[in-house]
């Protein structure tokens, strides 16, 4: 089935999309197929998943710890050190800040005192059109029961902020999504260390 897609930039470099289906559809993700004629006439068939994004938490306790979690993750069959995150697709009509409120109240039982957007950035652009999108939350207390879903194995661990960050550079932190948001945090969380000094 032939489907519009709006690809402004594509056009402006002269490739033409002839052709699109989507092969699956979920809420949480889709796989779209579009077949393209390049500027130099060559025909190709360019795969991508679509995705509504996600938000990423990096909480911080009142006494300068970071709140990881330590998750089974199915795809890769191993054992992750992450941090607070989850889907917009399936929390529709929220705002990413929200969806992150909800994730750390789900993930690990926390609550927060301020938030702050760090920014965003494409997770995977090669394959995927999905954004995340990075908050601080810093003054967390956890103070309620993990709501975890049936496929969350998740145990919650405090960590240094110079840990944490030492994890992130290291590659202790396998999940490079994880890693990125602790990363652009630095800055502020630098800032709440040398405050506390």
């Amino acid at each position: 089935m032939t489907q519009a897609v709006s690809k402004p930039n594509a056009s402006r470099q002269g490739w033409q999309i002839r052709a699109s289906r989507h092969l699956y559809e979920s809420h949480w993700y889709s796989v779209r197929q579009d077949e393209i004629r390049l500027p130099d006439g060559q025909e190709i068939t360019f795969t991508q998943i679509e995705h509504p994004g996600f938000v990423s938490v990096v909480p911080v306790t009142p006494d300068g710890q970071i709140i990881l979690i330590y998750s089974y993750r199915y795809t890769v069959d191993d054992w992750m050190w992450e941090i607070p995150a989850g889907g917009l697709g399936n929390k529709p009509g929220l705002t990413p800040l929200a969806v992150a409120r909800e994730e750390l109240a789900e993930e690990v039982g926390g609550v927060a005192t301020e938030w702050r957007s760090v920014g965003s950035y494409y997770a995977g652009v090669g394959s995927s059109n999905v954004r995340a999108n990075v908050f601080l939350a810093t003054g967390v207390q956890l103070s309620g029961a993990q709501h975890l879903e049936s496929t969350e194995i998740i145990q919650v661990r405090r960590v240094p902020i110079t840990e944490a960050l030492q994890m992130a550079r290291s590659g202790v932190m396998q999940d490079g999504q994880s890693a990125l948001a602790l990363l652009l945090c630095e800055p502020l969380l630098r800032e709440a260390l040398n405050g506390k000094g």
